[in-house]
């Protein structure tokens, strides 16, 4: 999938013929844009979104949209940047110093520990649920392997074809609820007016618009259209194809999810969990209001949402370690050891699936918890600020560089994660100070 190495300075990176043999570029529905919306929206993101519509109903439809948009040029920021270049995104943020590295380094292991366990657990609790002959860790620890193994075995078109499967599936799942469900057409359509609930609104507001598909996941793209064999600038319109329909679907998933809030968790009158077990809540009101079928078709659903997110992460972040540590082990991009199934690729597969099972033993350790929360909270507006910088000035061809429109967007950005990262530092070293 990889192009036969050019050395530098034999060709521009515009010039160079793709491994297609220089035919014309043309966009498949299932892409890269498919694996990054679907591996960003997880078991989090639907419960944060069932709790909004219970709680303000349609008030926050907008914010969703804004959201969508929002990645949307977040996730061809990062895509420009790889196909204009040629460079990965990694590359990019060493250009703007050696301060990239020191917070990406630490964060991308930590993160990978942590998440690790927590992806696994997210996958076990609808199979526990359906099949309660295993203990959730014993369902935590066959996820993890079940992803490890397609992962490590596997190439990125298996990947890829597996990730659109469950995409199928959970989308089907979650919008035909909301069909179900029965929505409020005029009530949706006040929804598009932009409003904030008196209550809590401003904050539950800005998690909505910012909790749509993915955190460091959206740094993946660039790595994912090299794998797809994307990689120069001939297939810019085609990425940009393929990044809108894919965020467009998640937005239908996320608006799905709000609807079944509001009409279905509201009508209930009952509070649903923080955290994953909020879906098994929801579980329990569906098979009450509309039996079993229902209740257990929406369980597959959540399974396929959480495990997308698991063979998501193994594979694409897994490529962020691997370029990183190639480059600090002084190895060139794209060196066999930083592809897929390179041996520090592997070595992250391992990081993510094994070490993580210990949480099921420990629980929760504070101090690594705390390390996750403080580094988490900052990767989002670390992405929209060195995008900032990478799509402006000398590092990019002067005819992909930012348009005054994409640089207040990146702007908000900017400003909008950096208030929710804020919010979320807060909340994380909130408990060390006795909060």
């Amino acid at each position: 999938m990889s192009s036969e190495h050019i050395p530098a300075g034999t060709v521009s990176h515009a010039d160079r013929v793709d491994n297609d043999g220089g035919a014309p570029a043309k966009w498949k529905i299932i892409g890269p844009g498919l694996v990054v919306a679907a591996t960003g929206v997880g078991a989090a993101d639907m419960v944060a979104t069932l709790v909004a519509g219970s709680q303000f109903g349609y008030q926050l439809f907008w914010a969703v949209i804004v959201g969508v948009i929002l990645k949307i040029v977040l996730v061809e920021g990062a895509g420009r940047y790889t196909l204009a270049t040629g460079k990965t995104i990694f590359e990019g943020w060493r250009s703007l110093g050696r301060w990239t590295t020191w917070y990406f380094g630490p964060y991308i292991l930590i993160w990978g520990f942590v998440y690790g366990g927590t992806a696994m657990s997210s996958a076990a609790l609808p199979l526990a649920a359906l099949f309660p002959v295993l203990p959730l860790w014993a369902w935590a620890i066959l996820m993890g392997l079940a992803g490890f193994v397609m992962v490590w075995f596997g190439k990125y078109a298996t990947f890829e074809k597996i990730t659109a499967a469950l995409v199928g599936i959970m989308f089907v799942t979650v919008v035909g609820l909301a069909v179900i469900a029965l929505p409020n057409i005029p009530e949706m359509l006040k929804g598009l007016v932009p409003s904030i609930p008196e209550k809590g609104g401003l904050l539950s507001t800005l998690a909505l618009a910012g909790g749509v598909g993915g955190t460091i996941t959206l740094a993946a793209y660039g790595y994912w259209l090299r794998e797809k064999g994307w990689y120069t600038p001939k297939w810019m319109r085609v990425m940009r194809i393929d990044n809108s329909v894919a965020y467009i679907m998640t937005g239908i998933f996320v608006l799905a999810m709000l609807v079944v809030g509001a009409e279905v968790v509201r009508s209930a009158g009952v509070s649903i969990s923080g955290g994953d077990e909020g879906l098994l809540d929801l579980a329990e009101v569906l098979n009450a209001r509309y039996g079993e079928v229902i209740g257990t078709g929406f369980l597959v659903g959540f399974w396929a949402a959480s495990f997308s997110s698991i063979i998501g992460v193994w594979n694409g972040v897994s490529l962020m370690f691997a370029d990183f540590w190639g480059h600090m082990r002084k190895k060139e991009s794209g060196h066999p050891d930083t592809r897929v199934g390179g041996k520090y690729f592997k070595f992250y597969v391992l990081w993510l699936t094994f070490p993580p099972m210990i949480l099921f033993a420990l629980g929760k350790p504070i101090a690594l918890i705390l390390a996750y929360g403080v580094l988490g909270s900052l990767f989002m507006p670390f992405l929209a600020l060195t995008l900032l910088g990478l799509l402006n000035g000398k590092r990019i061809p002067k005819e992909w560089a930012n348009r005054l429109h994409t640089n207040i967007a990146l702007g908000v950005c900017a400003l909008l994660f950096g208030v929710l990262g804020i919010q979320q530092l807060v909340k994380a070293i909130a408990p060390a100070f006795g909060g």
